[in-house]
C-alpha cells in the first residue's frame, strides 16, 4: 500500500475513536475488508472502522473476502494461509491463525512473509524513501526537457574527497560556489589585462619622449615626428581601455553578488536542517514498527496461552496486549504521518529552492557572458583608436618625396652653386 492510502486509513481509523468506536475481546465482528498490513475493516451497531487485526476477534468472514479461482493457487499455500482479491483486483494473503495480512506471497515453509509491516512500494535510502523499480515509471519529471536542477539531484552520491556521501542539494551547492570561485578568477585575469594595458601604455608614453632620429628633415622628417606622436596618442588610448577595463568589467565582476558566499550556506543549512528532521522521523517510524510487532509477537504469545489453558488472568492480559498492540500500531501510523509530512516538507524545499539556485546560476553566466562582451566591445574600440592614430602617419609616409627632400635640404644647406673651371694660361 502506499504512505497517501495508508495515511487516510490511520485517518479513517482516528475519526472513528473519536466518536467513541472501540472493541474489547469477545465481541463479535463483521468483517467488511482486510488488507496487508495486519488491519481489518469491521463494523459494529453501523459504525465501520479499520483496526489492528490483533484489536479484535474475528469471528465471521463475508463473502466479500471470496478466494480466488482454484487454478490460480496451484501452488499450495501453507496450512495457515489463504488468499483474497482487493477491490482493486490486486491478490493477498492472510494468515487465518492469526489475522496477519501481507502482499507478499508466503512461501510452503513454515512462518509468515519476512515482514508485514513495510510498505512494498518504496524503499528507503539514508532515510528517504523512493519508489521501486517497478513503479518509477509511474513518475513524470517536473521540468521535462529542460535538464532542470529539480529533477536530477535527489539522491545522495559518494563524496570523490573521502569516504562517506553528499547529498544531490550539497551538489548544486558546491557548482554555485565554484562558478562564485570561477567568476572571480576572471576578475583577476581582467586584473592583470588592465596592468598589461596600463605597463603598455606607460611604456608607449616614455618612448614616445626619447629624442632618437629627432634631426631626420624634410618630408620624411615629418612623418617620423608623427609617428613618435602616434605613441603618445596611442598610449592615451590604452590608458583609457584599461580604466573602462577596470569600471565595466573588473567592477561588475567583483560587486555581482558580494553576499553570494552567505546566501548559499542559509540555503545549505536550511535543507540540511530538514534532512536531519527527516533523519530522526525516519528512525522514529523504524522504532514504532519493531514496537508493533514486539506487541503483535506478545499478543500472540498470550494468545498461544489462552488456547492452552483457560484463565481469567490470560484473558485480562491478552486484553491489555491487545489494547497495547493498538496503542502501538496507532503511533507507528503517527509517526508515518509525520515522516511524510516532513517528507513532503523537504521535497517542496528542495524543489524551490533548486530552481532558485538554477535561476541564479542562469543569471550568473548571462552577466558573465554581458560584460565579457563587453570587453570585445572595448578592445575593438582600442583598435579602432589606434587605427586613427596611425592614418597621420599613413598620410605623411604617402607623401615622402625624396627629390622634394633633397630640394629643401639643398635650399637650406647650399654653399654656392657656381662651379669651378679649368685653369688658361
Amino acid at each position: 500500500m502506499s504512505g497517501a492510502y495508508c495515511r487516510s486509513l490511520y485517518r479513517f481509523g482516528g475519526e472513528q475513536h473519536q466518536q467513541g468506536l472501540s472493541f474489547e475481546a469477545g465481541e463479535i465482528i463483521q468483517v467488511v475488508q482486510a488488507l496487508p498490513g495486519g488491519w481489518w475493516e469491521g463494523e459494529k451497531e453501523g459504525a465501520r472502522g479499520w483496526f489492528p487485526s490483533s484489536y479484535v476477534q474475528v469471528l465471521e468472514r463475508t463473502a466479500s473476502l471470496s478466494q480466488l479461482p482454484v487454478e490460480d493457487l496451484r501452488d499450495p499455500l501453507p496450512p495457515q494461509w489463504k488468499c483474497y482479491m482487493s477491490p482493486q483486483g490486486r491478490r493477498y494473503y492472510v494468515n487465518t491463525t492469526n489475522n496477519e495480512t501481507t502482499w507478499e506471497r508466503p512461501g510452503s515453509a513454515p512462518g509468515t512473509p519476512k515482514n508485514s509491516f513495510r510498505h512494498k512500494n518504496s524503499l528507503p535510502i539514508n532515510s528517504v524513501t523512493f519508489p521501486l523499480p517497478a513503479c518509477m515509471s509511474e513518475q513524470q519529471l517536473l521540468k521535462p526537457d529542460e535538464w532542470s536542477y529539480c529533477d536530477y539531484f535527489w539522491n545522495d552520491k559518494k563524496d570523490p574527497q573521502g569516504n562517506g556521501c553528499i547529498t544531490g542539494f550539497e551538489v548544486l551547492v558546491h557548482k554555485q560556489l565554484k562558478g562564485k570561485q570561477m567568476q572571480k578568477e576572471m576578475a583577476e585575469f581582467i586584473r592583470e589585462r588592465i596592468k598589461i594595458e596600463e605597463e603598455y601604455a606607460k611604456n608607449l608614453s616614455k618612448l614616445s619622449q626619447i629624442p632618437l632620429a629627432g634631426q631626420e628633415e624634410g618630408t620624411l622628417g615629418e612623418a617620423w615626428a608623427q609617428l613618435k606622436k602616434s605613441l603618445a596618442d596611442e598610449a592615451e588610448v590604452h590608458l583609457k581601455f584599461s580604466s573602462k577595463l577596470q569600471s565595466e568589467v573588473e567592477k561588475p565582476f567583483l560587486t555581482f553578488r558580494e553576499n553570494f558566499k552567505k546566501d548559499m550556506k542559509r540555503f545549505d543549512h536550511h535543507i540540511a536542517d530538514l534532512r536531519k528532521q527527516l533523519v530522526v522521523r525516519y528512525a522514529a517510524v523504524e522504532k514504532a514498527r519493531k514496537a508493533l510487532s514486539d506487541r503483535q509477537k506478545e499478543l500472540e504469545v498470550k494468545t498461544q496461552q489462552l488456547e492452552i489453558k483457560l484463565s481469567n488472568k490470560i484473558e485480562e492480559d491478552i486484553k491489555k496486549a491487545r489494547r497495547k498492540s493498538t496503542q502501538a500500531g496507532d503511533e507507528l501510523m503517527r509517526c508515518v504521518d509525520l515522516y511524510n509530512q516532513s517528507q513532503s516538507k523537504w521535497f517542496e524545499e528542495m524543489v524551490t529552492t533548486s530552481l532558485e539556485l538554477e535561476r541564479l546560476e542562469v543569471e550568473r553566466v548571462e552577466m558573465i557572458r554581458q560584460h565579457l562582451c563587453q570587453y570585445t566591445t572595448l578592445r575593438h574600440e582600442t583598435d579602432m583608436f589606434n587605427q586613427s592614430t596611425m592614418e597621420p602617419v599613413d598620410q605623411l609616409l604617402q607623401c615622402v618625396d625624396p627629390a622634394k627632400d633633397r630640394e629643401l635640404w639643398v635650399r637650406e644647406n647650399k654653399t654656392g652653386e657656381v662651379r669651378p673651371v679649368d685653369i688658361e694660361i
